[in-house]
């Protein structure tokens, strides 16, 4: 699945939600939980799929998610249980850029 930027994906195993910021060239899947998220709006939204035991990290609401090999970043609009990952790799938190020093 390669989603547009700004589309909000939702999770099949919790109540999480999130908008993509950015995506890359790859073509990986995004999951939440250990199962796919699905576009908010398509047909599939509302459908439930159990989720991984080993994926319940939790995501946290007004976060980014990224990884800067692939050029993903997603922002969680809405927080849940799962953990968000690409392609089956967990998505670590998006460090916040440094302010300048005010001297």
């Amino acid at each position: 699945m390669k989603p547009r930027i700004g589309t909000t994906l939702a999770s099949t195993t919790d109540a999480t939600t999130v908008v993509v910021v950015r995506w890359g060239e790859a073509d990986v899947e995004v999951t939440c939980g250990g199962a796919p998220m699905v576009d908010a709006k398509g047909p599939e939204a509302g459908s439930t799929h159990p989720a991984d035991p080993d994926q319940q990290d939790g995501t946290q609401m007004g976060k980014r998610y990224a990884d800067p090999d692939l050029g993903v970043e997603l922002l969680c609009t809405k927080a849940g249980t799962g953990t968000l990952a690409v392609g089956g790799v967990p998505l670590p938190l998006k460090d916040a850029k440094p302010l300048p020093a005010s001297d």
